[in-house]
């Protein structure tokens, strides 16, 4: 038996932790791997988050992390999890690398919001970053992924929750 592996993608505080969170939670076997909590859990002495100096160092702990991702995730659907992947992912490249690593069927949701929206989710948690990473709206409005785009301004959690459910085969990559 097999899990699926959906990948939750979004700009820094649209809300694609959470909602990859939530999805995990209401399977009956599931599973979530956070590319921020899998640094800054198992880093413990060295690390260069995203955006810090030196940038060549803060990349390759990126791609380290993503490795470990990838194999954690393998490994949970080949044991019959769900499994939630959250992740910054707005190139097609960086998506090419996660459906090659994973080698399994790969859904794949890109959430967006207004910056308004994103602004506001972003000062109502402990972790604020939509700010320094407000730059990337660019990428995402030029990446044409395929999977699902939903955008969740004016949407509650359990309304995205409900239309990702309801559009599954459409994330499908």
């Amino acid at each position: 038996m097999t899990g699926s592996v959906v990948l939750v993608s979004g700009l820094p505080g649209v809300g694609k932790t959470t909602v990859a969170r939530q999805l995990a939670a209401r399977a009956t076997r599931g599973a979530h791997l956070d590319t921020d909590q899998i640094g800054e859990s198992l880093i413990l002495s060295g690390l260069v988050a995203p955006g810090q100096e030196p940038a060549e160092e803060a990349e390759r702990q990126l791609d380290l992390r993503r490795r470990n991702i990838v194999a954690l995730a393998r490994n949970f659907a080949e044991s019959d999890f769900d499994v939630s992947i959250s992740d910054v992912v707005l190139w097609p490249e960086l998506l090419d690398e996660y459906r090659r690593g994973i080698a399994l069927p790969l859904r794949f949701v890109l959430l967006t919001a207004s910056p308004d929206t994103i602004d506001g989710r972003d000062a109502a948690r402990e972790k604020h970053v939509a700010d320094q990473w407000s730059h990337l709206r660019d990428d995402q409005d030029r990446f044409r992924a395929p999977g699902l785009r939903l955008d969740t301004t004016g949407l509650t959690l359990d309304d995205t929750l409900d239309a990702i459910r309801a559009r599954w085969d459409d994330a499908l990559i």
